[in-house]
């Protein structure tokens, strides 16, 4: 497996590539065709075949691989990954190193696709400064409001000090409502 310093860069650099040359919406589709349903397959076939459990799997392994400061929590109601420090971003910043305006949204370009594919709709913040957090749940038909989560405990990324810095981005059942 390459280490994050090894593809971070090229992604970033890649991203705006893709969206000066052929615009925002041939990126996205490189996101869920590229991404989600190729180089990351694997992913979307432990989460149709696993569901939470393979989400745990898959992020638990990926995350721990990459050095990812985050916490995992998992319900019979819902899959919720914190992270407090993210490596790709972490090395973006640290670099100084921004070519696409929002190397974050890629997250969300990926993993919403194999979701949507999945059965399952994200709750999900990032802050542009290697903090966000994910919570998926069952699509289940009333069953869930469009409101942000409650707080998750100590370990809610949302309770550090330096959460509310940046520029958020907001989900709610799989759609942007902030930012």
């Amino acid at each position: 497996m390459l280490g994050v310093q090894d593809f971070i860069g090229y992604y970033d650099w890649t991203f705006e590539y893709l969206r000066r040359k052929y615009g925002e919406e041939a990126l996205r589709a490189y996101w869920e065709e590229a991404i989600a349903f190729d180089s990351q397959h694997h992913a979307y076939e432990l989460i149709r075949d696993k569901g939470f459990e393979g989400m745990a799997q898959y992020w638990g392994y990926t995350l721990d691989m990459e050095e990812a400061g985050y916490t995992i929590t998992k319900t019979e109601n819902f899959f919720r990954i914190d992270m407090f420090d993210c490596p790709s971003k972490g090395f973006l910043i640290k670099r100084g190193q921004s070519y696409y305006h929002d190397y974050c949204e890629h997250c969300m370009g990926w993993v919403k696709p194999i979701m949507d594919r999945t059965g399952f709709v994200i709750d999900h913040e990032h802050n542009h400064l290697g903090q966000c957090w994910w919570e998926m749940h069952r699509v289940e038909i009333d069953s869930r409001q469009e409101l942000e989560p409650p707080l998750r405990g100590p370990q809610d990324v949302r309770k550090l000090k330096a959460w509310r810095k940046g520029k958020h981005h907001l989900y709610l059942n799989s759609k942007r409502v902030k930012g």
